[in-house]
């Protein structure tokens, strides 16, 4: 596995990163994802300040990903529900046809 330096720009400044060749494409897209987010919350012009503008698109990153997680979650508690439901099902038509 061969590491790189990989050059990303967030907010029009440069960040060298290092990472493997396997990496490197999900590293790019991530910059772009966090700059589009970051230039989104600067351009907003109710937040100053490089920092301010990094944690508030950390929040709001995570937010929308805790919120992806629940409705995984849910999709999830579904199918195991159907599944329970169909087992029930072939239980009770097992008990009934198999007397």
């Amino acid at each position: 596995m061969t590491t790189n330096t990989v050059a990303v720009t967030i907010l029009d400044k440069e960040y060298r990163v290092s990472c493997s060749d396997e990496e490197k494409a999900g590293l790019e897209k991530s910059a772009r994802f966090l700059d589009d987010k970051m230039q989104a919350i600067k351009q907003s012009g109710r937040i100053v300040g490089l920092d301010r503008i990094a944690v508030m698109a950390g929040l709001n990153i995570t937010h929308d990903l805790l919120i992806e997680n629940q409705a995984k979650s849910g999709i999830s508690l579904d199918i195991n529900e159907k599944i329970n439901a169909l087992q029930n099902k072939l239980d009770f038509a097992l008990d009934t046809f198999g007397k």
